[in-house]
């Protein structure tokens, strides 16, 4: 489902070069859970958004089912994650302006197809029919969470990156984000790659790896 070579990722720092991380090779099989933990700027988020295609690196290559997305162009990476990538992030990303129904119904109306019947099932399915009309803000942090589950999920990718899913929320509404996260995900058979601080979650993954002074190294469970 996902592979890197070779990846490595530098940026010029005030006192020279800082080199993030060097030479990873990673390879996750179609419907694996992952967890990618490590402290704050080990690099973490920097790693999600290459193996989305959201950023290219220094060196190395990354594939997305047998794609190369290093090789494209920045509309030829979009075009890449287009229905097959979906995202979760800590700060939610809704939209203001737009109802939940309309915040879950978007991913499907940019690629051409009506989504306001798909998006109603999809809030249905994480506990939200009954706010299908509310505004982000008219909901709670772990509802606006929830809410970003259902619009990841309603094109059915077949890859979801999700950066600290569960950051922004108390322990208790954090479990139930996480368990409704891996329960969408069996049900889809979607790949999983979690950047993460959260060891339950972490724990409850297939693999976990831990990114540390440039390596990432494979955890014992």
């Amino acid at each position: 489902m996902l592979a890197t070579r070779g990846l490595s990722m530098r940026f010029a720092g005030p006192d020279g070069e800082v080199r993030l991380f060097e030479e990873l090779d990673l390879t996750i099989a179609a419907g694996e859970t992952v967890a990618i933990l490590g402290a704050s700027g080990s690099g973490k988020s920097t790693l999600l958004g290459l193996l989305a295609g959201l950023e290219r690196p220094t060196a190395g290559r990354v594939w997305i089912e047998g794609t190369e997305i290093t090789s494209l162009d920045e509309d030829g990476r979009a075009a890449a994650r287009s229905g097959r990538l979906g995202f979760v992030f800590q700060a939610f990303h809704l939209l203001t302006g737009l109802t939940a129904l309309e915040n879950v119904a978007l991913p499907l109306e940019l690629v051409g197809r009506r989504g306001e019947a798909a998006a109603a099932r999809a809030l249905e399915r994480v506990g939200l029919g009954h706010r299908l009309h509310h505004a982000p803000e008219r909901l709670s942090g772990g509802e606006q969470q929830r809410v970003a589950l259902a619009r990841a999920f309603v094109t059915g990718p077949a890859l979801l990156m999700a950066d600290e899913p569960t950051g922004n929320l108390d322990d208790a509404t954090g479990g139930r984000v996480a368990d409704l996260l891996l329960d969408l995900n069996r049900e889809y058979g979607t790949t999983l790659v979690a950047v993460t601080h959260d060891p339950a979650l972490a724990g409850r993954c297939d693999t976990v790896y831990r990114l540390y002074d440039g390596r990432l190294s494979r955890e014992e469970k």
